[in-house]
């Protein structure tokens, strides 16, 4: 496939099966974030309330606490949107694929079919999300570690530990992010462990660095932008509200206004989250679609996969009956040695 095919066939996929890309991406992944914003939204405002209202002695403690909340709140947020991506993420591969194959499954079908690798691919985002937190974790650490130090050198040092330790880690994550992007698709497809699939991926990606690279982040260019203009006039809005309802309840203790404002910016949010749930949970369709076919794509040309697909399609219409395409078969064992006859008289 072309570099033009690889970027149009992701769209072309939603409207070919709106019913099970639109609707699993709204499931799976556009619900959950909607009702978790909305909790999310509501604690904020129930903890700021208790702030805003609470007695000068109480009012730094409930601060803390209710910054503590927000911050356990946002972690929990995360660990549900990681899930449900996974879960979208799996859907998405098999849809691909077996739409390759001019399948058309339900749902249901399509769940049954990678619901066996649900488990690994939830295991392998939080595999990697725990990767890359601990090499940021790393990068802080010793940034804070020069700056107590104190003097002039201790600050050089962290700036420039936090300067090139920062760009580090964004060409890093460039490369590293393009060598397993295959990863999902290979857990899903060829049902291999986290491991296997991870070497699947820098394999197939080999000699191909920069095609990957680029189908990646030019999908994500588009889908951030889509993502910006959806969001900015709600966050235009929300900037508009102090001045709107209570203009002067910043430079003043009326905890009625603030609270109004409070209300207001709370409100946006939430109708904002609720959009840009959905639009996100679309461009993870999108997204998923393409790296998936990039994988198909690379197969075709390092293993003739496109020849298997043409093979499979030819039986199954003949009513013959052929393993899953997509799963390579392991290697035959080695025949066993002949015996060798004993020697007459041994």
């Amino acid at each position: 496939m072309s570099f033009g095919t690889l970027i149009g066939a992701p769209f072309q996929a939603l409207r070919r099966n709106p019913k099970i890309t639109v609707g699993a991406a709204l499931l799976l992944q556009g619900i959950p974030t909607i009702l978790v914003s909305v909790v999310l939204a509501g604690a904020v405002y129930f903890l700021l309330e208790r702030v805003v209202n609470s007695d000068a002695s109480d009012r730094n403690t409930l601060l803390a606490g209710a910054i503590g909340g927000t911050v356990v709140l946002g972690l929990l947020s995360l660990v549900v949107s990681a899930i449900s991506g996974a879960l979208l993420q799996g859907v998405v591969v098999g849809e691909v694929a077996r739409e390759t194959l001019g399948e058309k499954l339900t749902f249901r079908s399509l769940w049954q079919l990678v619901r066996g690798r649900i488990g690994a691919l939830i295991g392998w985002t939080f595999l990697v999300s725990f990767a890359w937190f601990v090499a940021i974790a790393l990068v802080v650490a010793v940034v804070f570690a020069l700056a107590a130090l104190g003097g002039g050198a201790g600050v050089v040092g962290a700036v420039a530990v936090g300067i090139l330790g920062g760009f580090g880690l964004v060409a890093l994550a460039i490369w590293i992010n393009t060598k397993i992007a295959l990863v999902p698709s290979a857990i899903v497809l060829e049902r291999l462990r986290i491991g296997e699939a991870v070497a699947r991926s820098w394999r197939l990606t080999n000699g191909y660095f920069w095609k990957s690279f680029g189908l990646i982040a030019l999908i994500g260019v588009i889908i951030y932008m889509v993502t910006q203009i959806v969001a900015t006039p709600f966050s235009l809005i929300g900037g508009m509200l102090g001045g709107i309802f209570a203009p002067t309840s910043l430079s003043t203790d009326d905890a009625s206004s603030f609270t109004q404002v409070i209300v207001g910016q709370l409100g946006v949010s939430a109708l904002a989250s609720v959009v840009g749930a959905v639009v996100g949970a679309i461009g993870s369709v999108v997204e998923t679609a393409a790296v998936s076919l990039l994988y198909l794509d690379l197969r075709m040309r390092k293993e003739g996969l496109d020849l298997q697909l043409v093979r499979f399609v030819e039986a199954r219409q003949a009513g013959q009956e052929l393993p899953d395409p997509y799963v390579v078969p392991a290697p035959a064992a080695p025949a066993a040695a002949p015996t060798t006859p004993p020697w007459p008289g041994s």
